[in-house]
This record gives structure tokens, C-alpha cells and sequence, in this order.
């Protein structure tokens, strides 16, 4: 191969590279779709957006639907929206479909809301076509002690003007659950919750529950009531339950003083006739020590034995008297 012809391949070659190059770095092709739609937008600048590691096709791309929409952003603003970490065509899209339904919203705004983590496009599309929020099943009392579970649907409208720093569905949901328990536990019988299940409709929206909340409560309506448990009745026998296990915790308490004063009664009387038998352990003593003193005769000694004797025998022919008296009643009451 003749050195020339070598020579302008590697020319053709390196320019093809270097318009490789040029042209990756480069998008000529949106400049020219940007030019095309009418968006200013210079190819140095396009080229100072790679250099910002900005991706030029998320921004120019926006760009180009809001002009066609009549919305008038600098690409600046879109350019430090995407540097911020925010969803330009969403953004974008936001405030197309909030001009086409004539609401207020500025890109500023949109910015913000985007960035404070709620779907802008999803809040503005909750502006024109409400969004319908079921509630769990929530279990009150009334005052007659029958358990009610109420069910409620709430029809919310997402207000723009609080979407940042408002609070979300969970606070609404927790609000009308707050406000159907003081309904219900504020009736006298649950018949009049029964009969009139607006009466909960009427007091949620009565306190204003959306005060603070990113959404305007535009209706309540009370989808199931349902009749639960007698919760009074049971109260009232776990009571008397709770009252018995007590009375006999009390019962007990008093037998088992009574046992333990019989007890420190039957001590009492085996001491003093361990007393006695002492007591009458020392009498022989000291009738002996009597006798050897001589202030105790023999005749005397002998007198007291016929008395004790007397004694015994008078207490013996008591014993047999009462047993045949014993033996006497029962028998007539056999007969």
C-alpha cells in the first residue's frame, strides 16, 4: 500500500473519531429538536450542562413541553431543579395539567412540593378529580354498653396551598376514626346510631378535622355499622366474678384467724394444764414437808383422802347419770 493512501486513512480515521467524540459529547441532535420547537437554548450552553454533569435530555425535554404548553420557564430554573435532585418532567407535566384546569400553581411551588417528597403531578391531578379514603373498621361504645364498628369513606381534595408541612392520609384516617368513636360513645343506646348514622358524618365535619392536613374533607359517608359485643354485660360479670374471688379470699382470711385463735387456744390450755400437773406434782411435797413440820396430822391427812375419794365418786355417779340420760333421749327419739 503506497504511504499516501496510508496517510489519509489514518486522517479519515481520526476525524472520524474526533466527530465521534464531538458529537457524543455534544447533542447536536436535541440543539436542533430544541431549535426546531422554537426553545432557545444555545449548544454552548448544552455543552456546559455535560460539563455541570447535568444530563441534557432530562431538562431540554421538559423544556420543550412546557414552551409548547405556553408555560414560560428559563431552563435555569429546570437546569437547578434537576442539580437539586427533583423530577423536572413531572414538575412540568404538574403545571401543564394545573394550566388546563385553571389552578394556581407556580413553578416555585411545584419546585418545593416535588422536593419535599409528595407527587406534585398526583396532588394536582387529587385537585380535579377527589380521592376516596377508606377507613378501617374502628370499634366504639355507647353508653348503654353495646360494642358499634363503623366503616367510613372519606372524599378528600388535596389542598396545594398545604401540601408542604400538611399532613398526610394517615392523620385524616386517624381524625375520622377519633371522631366516629366520640360519636358513638357519646349516644345514650347504640339504636340511635343505628337509626341515624349521618349523626357521625355531622360531627366529623363539624370539628374540622382537615385543619393542618394536606387535603380538604369534602364528604363523609358512613359505608357499614355493625353490632358487636355486649361489652356492659360483660363488664358487669366480670365485676360480680371479680367481687366473689374477693368474698372468698375474705372468708378464707376470717377462717384461717378462726383456726389460728383456736389453735392459740388449745396452747393456751395445754399450758395451763401442764400448769396443773405441776401444780399437783408439788402437793405431795408438800403435804410430806407438812407432816415432817407437824402442821399436818395423820387424821388430817386421812379426812382429805375420804374427801377427795367422796369426790370422785360423786363425779363418776354424775357421768353415769348423764349417759343414761343421753341413752334415755335418744330412745324416745327413735320411737
Amino acid at each position: 500500500m503506497p504511504p499516501d493512501i496510508f496517510i489519509y486513512l489514518l486522517i479519515i480515521a481520526g476525524i472520524i473519531i474526533v466527530l465521534s467524540l464531538f458529537f457524543s459529547f455534544v447533542p447536536v441532535g436535541l440543539w436542533i429538536s430544541a431549535a426546531a420547537a422554537g426553545v432557545k437554548v444555545g449548544i454552548f450552553n448544552l455543552i456546559g450542562m455535560r460539563v455541570r454533569r447535568v444530563i441534557p435530555t432530562r431538562v431540554v425535554g421538559p423544556m420543550i413541553k412546557a414552551t409548547k404548553a405556553g408555560l414560560n420557564i428559563s431552563i435555569n430554573k429546570l437546569e437547578a431543579h434537576f442539580l437539586a435532585g427533583g423530577n423536572v418532567d413531572k414538575v412540568v407535566n404538574a403545571l401543564i395539567a394545573a394550566q388546563r384546569a385553571e389552578i394556581d400553581l407556580g413553578f416555585e411551588r411545584a419546585a418545593a412540593i416535588d422536593l419535599a417528597g409528595r407527587d406534585v403531578l398526583e396532588a394536582v391531578q387529587m385537585s380535579v378529580y377527589p380521592k376516596v379514603i377508606e377507613t378501617p373498621l374502628v370499634a366504639a361504645i355507647a353508653k348503654d354498653g353495646i360494642e358499634l364498628k363503623a366503616k367510613a369513606r372519606v372524599t378528600v381534595r388535596a389542598n396545594i396551598d398545604r401540601l408542604v408541612g400538611g399532613a398526610g392520609e394517615q392523620t385524616i384516617i386517624a381524625r375520622v376514626g377519633e371522631g366516629i368513636v366520640t360519636t358513638i360513645g357519646s349516644s345514650t343506646t347504640h339504636k340511635d346510631v343505628l337509626e341515624n348514622p349521618d349523626r357521625i358524618s355531622k360531627t366529623v365535619l363539624d370539628k374540622g378535622l382537615d385543619a393542618g392536613t394536606a387535603f380538604e374533607i369534602l364528604s363523609i359517608d358512613i359505608a357499614d355499622v355493625d353490632v358487636g359485643r355486649n361489652i356492659g354485660a360483660q363488664l358487669q360479670t366480670d365485676q360480680a366474678e371479680a367481687d366473689k374471688r374477693i368474698a372468698q379470699a375474705k372468708a378464707e382470711e376470717r377462717r384461717a384467724m378462726a383456726v389460728a385463735r383456736e389453735q392459740e387456744m388449745k396452747a393456751a390450755v395445754v399450758e395451763m394444764r401442764a400448769k396443773v400437773v405441776e401444780a399437783e406434782a408439788d402437793v405431795p411435797k408438800a403435804m410430806a414437808q407438812a407432816l415432817r413440820e407437824g402442821h399436818l396430822g395423820v387424821m388430817d391427812y386421812y379426812n382429805m383422802q375420804n374427801v377427795v375419794s367422796d369426790t370422785q365418786m360423786r363425779s363418776s355417779i354424775a357421768d353415769v347419770s348423764k349417759q343414761d340420760n343421753s341413752a334415755s333421749s335418744k330412745a324416745k327419739n327413735e320411737q
